[in-house]
């Protein structure tokens, strides 16, 4: 089986959390890239998302997790990626649907979620397999409405 890479990253309200979620991955044999921040000095949150969105969409990551005060902004910057399916999960069962139903290709956290429940999210999002048929479908539209809204440059 080969190793998953994950890109991550945070804005200075995410790091503490980001060290953690890189220990979780590490436990669970999953290589990454640390696309910032790296110190508590303000940053703005959409660049980072930016690049570990742009390493997935490349083929250097499979998957990434972005984490900021409340998730929010991560994933709403995140969206705006081509190809990108991030979401904003609070518990695993969130995190492991998005796998199954939407292939979601981006777990997003909020720095203040119960960091005891953050290796069950972390797990569940690493796991789940995307389950395919009707939610292919569901994919697939989704991808249309991404082409009909493309904006030129």
């Amino acid at each position: 089986m080969t190793t998953r890479h994950i890109a991550i990253g945070c804005d200075h309200r995410g790091l503490e959390l980001k060290e953690k979620v890189k220990d979780i991955l590490c436990s669970k044999g999953y290589s990454y890239k640390d696309f910032g921040c790296y110190t508590e000095e303000s940053v703005d949150y959409p660049d980072i998302a930016e690049l570990v969105c742009k390493s997935i969409n490349n083929g250097e990551s499979d998957s990434g997790i972005l984490i900021c005060s409340t998730g929010a902004g991560m994933s709403i910057a995140a969206n705006k990626v081509n190809g990108i399916r991030a979401v904003l999960c609070f518990d695993s069962f969130l995190a492991l649907r998005a796998r199954q139903h939407n292939n979601a290709n981006v777990l997003c956290l909020a720095s203040s979620v119960n960091h005891d429940s953050i290796q069950d999210i972390v797990t569940s999002f690493m796991e789940g397999v995307f389950e395919g048929d009707r939610h292919q479908r569901r994919i697939d539209k989704i991808k249309a409405i991404e082409s009909r809204n493309r904006q030129a440059c």
